[in-house]
């Protein structure tokens, strides 16, 4: 059974920094394929950054050199380091996790489990 569990949303005015938190459970977690992905209301689903077992990183424009994503295997933990937030990025975020390993991709059709979302509303 696997679970993502996502936490660290919250509200904040424009130019502050939040970190949002993922623990994977459920997967043969080696590092595994995981991404950042955020749909604001009436939006699509979009890829804000990936990350693959060696830790390549992959960002949307939009957020490069403001956002970071890492994680930590020994706690089965995904991060998101979101600094200078703007009002754009206010959105749900969700963690995801792919079945199959490869290159870092913002895809969201390449991620087979999701959590459950956490809030992010900048003012």
């Amino acid at each position: 059974h696997v679970q993502l569990v996502e936490s660290g949303g919250g509200s904040v005015q424009a130019g502050g920094n939040l970190r949002l938190s993922c623990v994977v459970s459920g997967l043969p977690y080696d590092g595994g394929c995981l991404g950042w992905f955020r749909q604001a209301p009436g939006k699509k689903r979009m890829g804000v950054a990936g990350i693959d077992r060696d830790g390549r990183t992959i960002y949307a424009d939009s957020v490069k050199g403001r956002f970071t994503i890492s994680k930590d295997n020994a706690k089965n933990t995904l991060y998101l380091q979101m600094n200078s937030l703007e009002p754009e990025d206010t959105a749900m975020y969700y963690c995801a996790a792919r079945a199959l390993c490869g290159l870092p991709t913002l895809n969201v059709y390449a991620y087979n489990y999701w959590g459950q979302g956490t809030q992010v509303t900048v003012s």
